[in-house]
């Protein structure tokens, strides 16, 4: 199967993970990305049986509008039933790095409101350990030297992702160069540098679950 394949059979796997548990007021958060685009595309046939989403970005937002799908805004909601996204990297605990499409701050807020979240993917994305991806860092963009400097105290290598402004109006930095062998600290340690939005490791809320497309099928993934 190509990877565009793989997307679209996660996509579907997605919604039929899901679509038995929707019920007339649930809202859902959904993701950003291609993969994402897929889910979205698979959900659409069944629009009638939930409430409506939460958008992770202006992207999302117009493709669920487009689908007919109803996006609300999250203060408008109380807590998500699911969120469903993509991801850059997962290890097998289910640890992410995400943020390769510069919605990563809003990815993070609707994941840490939902009550599952179901990450898709495809084979290459699962990794024994994160970073070969480089970690995309949300940042206020008169921070965005001093914080350069920190990250390089940190082991990383940041590079300025030029012409890229996030939803929020920030910039981004990419950090290569690193092998993180603990995320749950490493994203604190990045989050508490002041001018930093958020960072793309979802590690202290990883995902619940990972629906990996592979040339076998669709495997379910929970950390190990």
């Amino acid at each position: 199967m190509t990877q565009d394949e793989l997307k679209k059979a996660v996509g579907q796997a997605a919604v039929d993970f899901i679509k038995d548990k929707l019920e007339e007021n649930s809202v859902i958060g959904v993701g950003t990305g291609s993969t994402a685009n897929c889910f979205i595309d698979a959900l659409a046939a069944y629009k009638d049986r939930f409430d409506g989403a939460v958008a992770s970005s202006e992207a999302t937002a117009k493709r669920l509008k487009d689908h007919g799908i109803p996006v609300y805004d999250l203060n408008a909601v109380g807590e998500l039933e699911f969120y469903i996204d993509g991801a850059d990297e997962s290890n097998h605990l289910l640890h992410l790095i995400k943020g390769g499409g510069a919605a990563l701050t809003r990815e993070k807020i609707v994941a840490a409101a939902s009550k599952t979240f179901i990450c898709i993917a495809d084979q290459s994305k699962l990794v024994d350990t994160l970073g070969a991806f480089p970690l995309p860092v949300e940042v206020i963009p008169m921070a965005r030297s001093y914080v350069a400097r920190e990250l390089v105290k940190l082991g990383g290598d940041p590079v300025y992702r030029a012409g890229v402004t996030t939803d929020n109006g920030n910039v981004i930095l990419d950090v290569h160069n690193m092998r993180i062998t603990d995320p749950v600290a490493l994203e604190l340690a990045i989050n508490n540098i002041v001018g930093v939005v958020t960072n793309g490791l979802f590690a202290a809320r990883p995902a619940d679950v990972l629906l990996l497309g592979t040339s076998e099928g669709v495997k379910t993934l929970k950390a190990e």
